[in-house]
């Protein structure tokens, strides 16, 4: 790949500051989504697990103990075309996986936990349903500590005062991983059919209505009584679960109008007193222009204020290029003794842009450190790379996928 001397500039694929170990194309099922988790197998083994974007495969799991030699060790079948398991997350030898399905009323639809001390043999523990005749099931979850799943998810008693608005924040009991229980749950004020307050205004250009609903739902050891809530069209909350049985917001920040929607993920740096708050593109062509990632300053958390943004180039030179640009997935810190930490460094995806690392040690003054941009898979449907998530491991490997075709690309920072 060539170097861009003005990294992010030229259409052309870019490696600047990030060495490609390896690209694996999971036996042609490629299209990945946002579920990354690593796991240490009982025999020593370095396993990543990867959620599919779409049917037909649900999950792959990839033998990564040499990051430049990966073999892929499983991969499954979702039971039903219509579904997707868009999100996962490994705690020890359990592997939650989330399912949605494409509309509401398909089963099955929900939460499901694997045994995976056995990583080429995943053993189904129990299922979490989640379905209804309002429900595409879940479409995001967090888990990490071994003891409760946080998710954005649908519920058969849960009717929407408008369709889009069909997933909330609700906080699953699996600690008796075989009977998983629902012990809270919160939705914003009037998006539900019965709520004591009207329905929010819906989004109308330039921002895009893609729903007043849960996202992100990220809860950190160093504040067990707070989740990081991102919800789409709303913005994002912070949360108040010192009561999980009754969540409580504390704060609200929203950028849309006059942004465009789609407050995707909130990764607090609670040392710094700031948080990290990424957009999600949604529309090709950079359509909905500009999608980023903020930094706030959080220091009153009553009150959370965007003091910059992570630097991007113009969208001249991604749009046309097929398929979406902006900002998506940032590695967000995950509390597992498999994850990397940082609250210096801030890496990306922004699809068809590519993988970017920012420095923010500066918070006022973001800079760009690192691009990664590979060249089109050969069968992508849009005609370009498409990252769609980002991990990266507790040895500083980078691990990023593609949306699409292009499956798993493995990296060493060099910065």
């Amino acid at each position: 790949m060539s170097v861009d001397k003005k990294p992010g500039q030229s259409p052309e694929p870019v490696a600047w500051n990030f060495n490609l170990l390896a690209h694996h194309e999971l036996g042609g099922f490629g299209g990945m989504g946002e579920g990354m988790s690593v796991q240490i197998a009982p025999d020593g083994r370095r396993i990543i697990w990867l959620a599919h974007e779409s049917a037909p495969k649900n999950f792959t799991a990839v033998d990564v103990t040499d990051p430049r030699k990966p073999k892929m060790v499983v991969q499954t079948d979702l039971p039903q075309s219509h579904m997707r398991s868009n999100s996962l997350e490994v705690s020890g030898n359990i592997m939650a996986v989330a399912y949605q399905t494409q509309k509401v009323g398909q089963q099955p639809a929900g939460l499901e936990l694997f045994d995976i001390s056995v990583p080429e043999n995943p053993k189904s523990i129990s299922f979490f349903d989640c379905s209804g005749p309002n429900s595409r099931g879940v479409h995001q979850l967090w888990f990490c500590d071994g003891e409760y799943v946080h998710m954005a998810s649908g519920a058969a008693d849960f009717e929407p005062t408008h369709p889009n608005d069909d997933q909330f924040y609700r906080i699953i009991d699996v600690r008796n991983p075989s009977k998983p229980t629902e012990v809270g749950r919160w939705w914003m004020p009037g998006t539900r059919k019965g709520d004591k307050e009207p329905p929010p205004v819906r989004h109308t250009a330039p921002a895009i209505d893609k729903g007043f609903r849960a996202h992100n739902t990220n809860v950190y050891p160093q504040r067990p009584d707070r989740c990081y809530l991102g919800y789409i069209d709303a913005g994002m909350y912070v949360m108040d679960i010192s009561d999980k049985t009754n969540p409580k917001p504390i704060s609200r920040w929203d950028n849309s109008p006059p942004y465009t929607g789609f407050t995707h993920t909130i990764v607090p740096l609670f040392d710094r007193g700031l948080l990290v708050v990424s957009d999600e593109s949604t529309e090709n062509d950079a359509k909905d222009w500009p999608k980023l990632i903020w930094i706030l300053d959080a220091r009153d958390e009553k009150n959370p204020v965007p003091i910059s943004t992570c630097p991007l180039p113009s969208p001249d030179a991604y749009r046309g290029r097929g398929g979406r640009f902006g900002a998506h997935n940032i590695h967000e810190n995950v509390p597992l003794p498999t994850s990397w930490y940082s609250d210096q460094i801030v890496i990306g995806t922004f699809f068809n842009g590519g993988l970017r690392a920012y420095d923010i040690s500066n918070a006022y003054q973001p800079k760009e450190i690192a691009t990664f941009v590979p060249p089109a898979p050969p069968l992508s449907p849009v005609g370009s790379i498409q990252l769609n998530d980002v991990f990266v491991d507790e040895r500083g490997i980078v691990y990023t996928v593609d949306r699409h075709v292009g499956g798993l690309y493995i990296l060493e920072m060099d910065f």
